[in-house]
């Protein structure tokens, strides 16, 4: 569907200032104006985030009660558990926290719930199993602090619970002998952002210093802490939590830590998503690679492996496990594409992109694990909040849904609303499931239909795309490109710099390429400068683009390309439209830039 253009407000004075202030090219100064760093030491300390600027572990709240507790059954031999969660964010927090134990000789296991089986977080089932192997303390990562009847249970069975979390609070806290979160009530840890995976990290840090007896950690625990950096850099990138303060200097460092450093199972899945060759990694590396191959694990049901492909010494295990990871990926993607064209179809069949606030799919045969996946591609297609429901084969179960939303609608509200409709629910505003009788689907759709029509605007019904400039393709360079690259590692709230440029030809007709044609290669010329492009997801575009027959105005995003050696400019395109007449602009917006959370 159309988007609206917005480009931010262009302020030479700010612009000048920070350049001569901070000694920056200006293409630097611009973009750091445009997240709204105009403090030179601010922004120079974006621009170098330095490990030592990591707040101490002690300052975490819960952490120093946790790593006393946790040294203590280390001490005294008690099993330990670690508990995570089936996403990347869980499962490098598992591996972690689990590896660091090790070394340090407790008698520890870890333990990850069945997606489709079992759900997320503690559940009665799982913790009476661990009780009755023996196990006296359970640690949990990614997860726990919404598992107040959980809690209980562990108690009545002599479990000692430690709940490690990054989640949203929901008042009432679970029983546990410690609780260590960046949220935790009673407490102002200066950043909320951390992961699961950021957690893990800073509370193995304290227990590695508890252990050594001071503020200098062992060589062994130090060598340690330097690869846990990779982990914990996976887990931050794979949960989009903001890469900002701790985050942005967690990933800065993590991704050296993952190229010079890997653990083994690790070092063998970066050879299957030929990753290895590359002279260093960035966040669409872990993002597109590393991470939906572990999230595959998860999905399809096989998360302990994936925490075992982490915790593996052993070599041929390493290799084997990647491997099998590898080829459930390629199961996840086949799956995908499939769903793709199924729910589109449905989509196109049911949806009214002029009267209809949101869509809600039901279909037999769609996998419960790949539906999120699915149901995100048609939010990015149509801008609308979607539900995906599963339906089961023979009728006999509740249909799973999966929810995504667009940033103006709390889709998680939206189901408490509806809740008379459904058997459960929960998640947060951007993101939920639900499970429902097949029965009440078409009623629900309805209600849950006709709230989004009176909560989404007609203006919010367009998506947006805020454009940091307008360049003209020759400033391109690849020096220009290189310069750009320093405000890297890119993601949530530290987006790639996304720029336009207008009256841009094609060279020659647009290819399709990928598995199924998704994405589109494309040649694009302005005035005497040609530029490769690549269209992600944009094999759809292909004849429109080609049947044009007018200039074009891109958005995209200047990347850098590497391929036996030779670097050059690429432009990762997100949006095209035929070229506005001469003289007008896409939509610009006069306020001034956001601050960065």
């Amino acid at each position: 569907m159309p988007k609206l253009w917005r480009i931010s407000p262009h302020d030479p004075e700010r612009i000048a200032a920070l350049e001569r202030a901070a000694r920056l090219p200006t293409v630097v100064a611009r973009l750091l104006v445009c997240r709204g760093l105009t403090d030179p030491v601010a922004a120079r300390d974006f621009l170098d985030p330095k490990l030592s600027t990591l707040r101490n572990p002690e300052e975490l709240p819960g952490a120093a009660g946790a790593a006393e507790r946790i040294l203590r059954a280390v001490r005294d031999g008690e099993r330990i558990t670690v508990y995570g969660d089936y996403d990347v964010d869980g499962i490098t927090a598992t591996s972690l926290l689990w590896q660091c134990l090790k070394l340090l000789g407790a008698n520890v296991g870890y333990y990850v719930p069945h997606r489709l089986e079992e759900g997320y977080g503690l559940n009665r089932e799982a913790l009476t199993t661990l009780a009755n192997q023996g196990t006296r303390l359970v640690v949990t990562v990614d997860c726990g602090i919404g598992s107040i009847a959980e809690a209980e249970v562990a108690a009545e069975l002599g479990l000692a619970l430690v709940v490690t979390d990054h989640h949203a609070t929901t008042g009432t806290l679970p029983q546990a002998e410690a609780i260590v979160h960046p949220r935790l009530p009673g407490h102002a840890y200066p950043f909320a952002g951390l992961s699961g995976a950021g957690v893990a990290f800073k509370l193995a840090w304290l227990v590695a210093k508890q252990a050594s007896g001071g503020e200098r950690v062992s060589d062994r625990m130090r060598s340690f802490l330097l690869t846990a950096l990779g982990l914990a850099a996976l887990g931050t990138v794979a949960d989009v939590v903001p890469l900002v303060d701790e985050n942005r200097v967690l990933v800065q460092h993590g991704l050296v830590s993952l190229k010079e450093r890997p653990v083994l199972g690790l070092a063998a899945l970066m050879r299957r998503a030929e990753l290895h060759q590359k002279p260093r990694l960035d966040c669409e590396d872990v993002a597109f690679a590393l991470a939906p191959r572990l999230n595959a694990a998860g999905r399809l049901g096989q998360a302990q492996l994936a925490v075992e492909l982490l915790c593996t010494t052993a070599q041929d295990r390493a290799e084997m496990l990647a491997e099998y990871i590898d080829q459930l990926n390629g199961s996840r993607q086949s799956l995908e594409r499939s769903m793709l064209l199924s729910a589109g179809a449905l989509a196109q069949a049911q949806f009214d992109s002029g009267q209809d606030a949101a869509l809600v799919l039901a279909e037999r045969g769609w996998h419960p694990g790949v539906i999120g996946i699915v149901a995100g591609r048609l939010v990015d297609r149509y801008h609308r909040p979607v539900i995906m429901i599963a339906l089961d084969e023979l009728g006999a179960k509740p249909g799973t849904g999966s929810c995504r939303s667009i940033p103006c609608f709390d889709i998680c509200q939206a189901l408490t609303v509806c809740s008379h409709h459904l058997i459960q629910h929960g998640g947060h505003a951007a993101a939920a499931g639900l499970k429902i009788d097949e029965q009440r689907i078409d009623a629900f759709r309805l209600d849950f239909c006709e709230y989004a029509g009176q909560a989404i605007s007609e203006e919010q019904r367009v998506a947006e795309l805020s454009i940091d400039a307008e360049v003209f393709l020759s400033e391109l360079t690849l020096s220009t490109v290189q310069q750009i690259e320093r405000l890297a590692p890119f993601g949530q709230h530290n987006p790639r710099p996304l720029l336009c440029a207008t009256n841009v030809t094609l060279s020659e007709p647009p290819k399709r390429i990928g598995g199924g044609e998704r994405h589109l290669s494309l040649k694009l010329a302005q005035h005497h400068t040609s530029l490769r492009a690549v269209a992600f997801g944009g094999g759809e575009w292909a004849d429109e683009m080609a049947g044009c027959g007018a200039p074009l105005s891109i958005a995209f995003r200047p990347v850098i390309n590497e391929f036996r050696g030779r670097k050059s400019v690429e432009l990762h395109v997100a949006d095209w439209r035929a070229a506005q007449p001469a003289g007008s602009r896409p939509q610009r917006v006069t306020s001034e830039p956001t601050e960065p959370r």
